[in-house]
C-alpha cells in the first residue's frame, strides 16, 4: 500500500470515528482536503466500501438491498427530486454497485466541478454515514467489513 494510500485511509478511518461520535464538523476537519483530487479520492474510497457491503448485505446479489431517499420531512422521494449531494452519493453508490467504476468516478467528479463547498460537505458527510451504518449492519450480522473500517469502529 502506498504512503499516501495509507495516509487517507488513516483520515477516514478518524473522520469515521467523529461520525460514529456524531460529530459532523470533526469529520469534515479530519479529511478537509489539500486538493480536489484527495476529495475525490476519499469520496470513491468510501463509495467503494459502501459498495462492497452492499453487496455483501445483499448475499452477493441474490437479495437485493433497497435504496430509499428521503427529503427533509423524512418523506420518500425519487432519486431526481433528491437535492443534489444526496442524488449524487445516490447515483455513485449504484455505479459502484453495478460495478461501473468509471461512472461513479464521474458523478463525484461532477459533483466536485459543480457543487459548492457546502454541497461537497454534504456529499461526504453522506459517504461517512454510509459507511458507519453498512458496516455496523454488517458487523451486527457477521458479516465481512474491510479490516480498516472495522478496526475505526470497534
Amino acid at each position: 500500500m502506498t504512503q499516501d494510500r495509507q495516509q487517507l485511509i488513516s483520515r477516514a478511518q478518524r473522520a469515521l470515528v467523529a461520525m460514529q461520535l456524531g460529530r459532523d464538523k470533526d469529520a469534515l476537519d479530519e479529511v478537509a482536503p489539500s486538493s480536489r483530487d484527495e476529495t475525490r479520492e476519499l469520496m470513491l474510497l468510501l463509495f467503494e466500501e459502501c459498495s462492497m457491503m452492499v453487496t455483501t448485505l445483499g448475499d452477493g446479489g441474490s437479495a437485493p438491498v433497497k435504496v430509499q431517499v428521503f427529503d427533509e420531512t423524512g418523506e420518500e422521494v425519487s432519486i431526481d427530486q433528491a437535492d443534489p449531494p444526496v442524488r449524487t452519493a445516490v447515483r455513485t453508490l449504484l455505479a459502484e454497485v453495478h460495478g461501473n467504476t468509471e461512472a461513479a468516478a464521474e458523478q463525484v467528479e461532477i459533483a466536485l466541478k459543480s457543487a459548492n463547498r457546502d454541497e461537497v460537505d454534504s456529499l461526504t458527510l453522506q459517504a461517512l454515514r454510509w459507511t458507519v451504518r453498512l458496516s455496523a449492519e454488517c458487523l451486527e450480522r457477521d458479516l465481512p467489513v474491510t479490516e480498516w473500517i472495522s478496526e475505526a469502529l470497534s
